[in-house]
Formats: structure tokens, C-alpha cells, sequence
């Protein structure tokens, strides 16, 4: 039994969902409209205010593509109901980030700065305050988009665990390592 899949998602004010013949769901909303092509054994229906996934047959298969696509229905719905936004903090001497027209350049200790373009449905900003790290926040309605484009950045300058410097999520802990005089006894 799915428990993701059997759930029902509740259409927020301003939302609404369509299907096609050819299952194809989209959602529009007050930020935007996003699409999704829904497996054709999977069968997705609009009561009103809520929207539910089924599936014909308790197959493995359908199990997993019943929950699958109810995650990402509901990512949609959230999404051009209220978006959503991904802050991401840099650390280290020297290291800053600056955006301009969608292109984000970045100078993180390497030899050149690093020149990142980024997907036009994404808001791009960019703060350095005086004592504080620079941060890149990242603003969208598809999730998956933010989150491949999020990662993407922190992989340029992955957190090493003994200083702690390198790009990382606003808020996530990094197991930090003691260095080699700890060792020493």
C-alpha cells in the first residue's frame, strides 16, 4: 500500500488543475503553470478542491509510479501556489558571489572566477553583508529545476570538513574533523 500515493492533494485558493487525453497534468497558479506527463496506467481525478492519484493493480511497478507521481503533482501544485526558494551561503576568506542578468559569477579560491549561467524561470539574487557570508538565493515555482541547479553550485566548492569552508545550504550542519595535533598523545 502506497501511503504517499493514497493521500489527497488539496487545491490551495487560485490553483487549478487540468488533464489531457493523453494524461497530461498541468497546474496553473498565481506564480506560473507547470506541466507533467503521467504514466498512461495512472489515472489522475479532479473533485473540486482535491485531486487524486490511483493506480489499476497493486503491481510493484504501479506502487512506485503511484506514489512517484503524486509527489511530483503536489511539488507542482505548491510550487505555483507559493514557490520556492533555496539560500545557499558561501564560506571562506576571499570567497564571493555576485549575479547579474541571470549569470552568476563566482570567485571561490581558484585561479578564475567562475562564470555560471542560470535557467531563465529561475530569480537569481545574490547578498554579501559586512560580517556576514555572501549568499545565493535561488527563487522558482519547479523544484526540481531549483534543487539540480542548487547542487550544481554546491559542487563547484564542495565543504571540507576540517575549516569548514565551501558552499553549503543556509542552516546545514557539516561534520567537522579534528586536525592533526588532536591526534598527537
Amino acid at each position: 500500500m502506497s501511503r504517499i500515493g493514497n493521500k489527497v492533494i488539496v487545491l490551495p485558493a487560485g490553483v487549478s488543475v487540468s488533464v489531457a487525453e493523453d494524461n497530461l497534468v498541468s497546474v496553473k497558479g498565481p506564480k506560473g503553470t507547470l506541466t507533467q506527463a503521467v504514466d498512461s496506467d495512472i489515472s489522475v481525478e479532479v473533485e473540486g478542491n482535491e485531486l487524486k492519484v490511483k493506480r489499476p493493480t497493486e503491481q510493484k511497478r504501479h506502487k512506485a509510479l503511484h506514489g512517484l507521481y503524486r509527489s511530483l503533482i503536489n511539488n507542482m501544485v505548491i510550487g505555483v501556489g507559493s514557490g520556492y526558494k533555496k539560500e545557499l551561503e558561501i564560506i571562506g576568506v576571499g570567497y564571493k558571489a555576485s549575479a547579474a542578468n541571470n549569470v552568476l559569477e563566482l570567485q571561490l579560491g581558484y585561479s578564475h572566477n567562475i562564470f555560471m549561467a542560470i535557467p531563465e524561470e529561475i530569480k537569481l539574487t545574490t547578498t554579501s553583508e559586512k560580517g556576514q557570508n555572501p549568499k545565493v538565493i535561488l527563487e522558482g515555482i519547479d523544484k526540481e529545476l531549483i534543487g539540480s541547479v542548487a547542487a550544481k553550485i554546491k559542487s563547484l566548492r564542495k565543504v571540507e570538513p576540517y575549516k569548514g569552508k565551501g558552499i553549503r545550504f543556509v542552516g546545514e550542519v557539516v561534520r567537522r574533523k579534528a586536525g592533526k595535533s588532536a591526534s598527537k598523545k
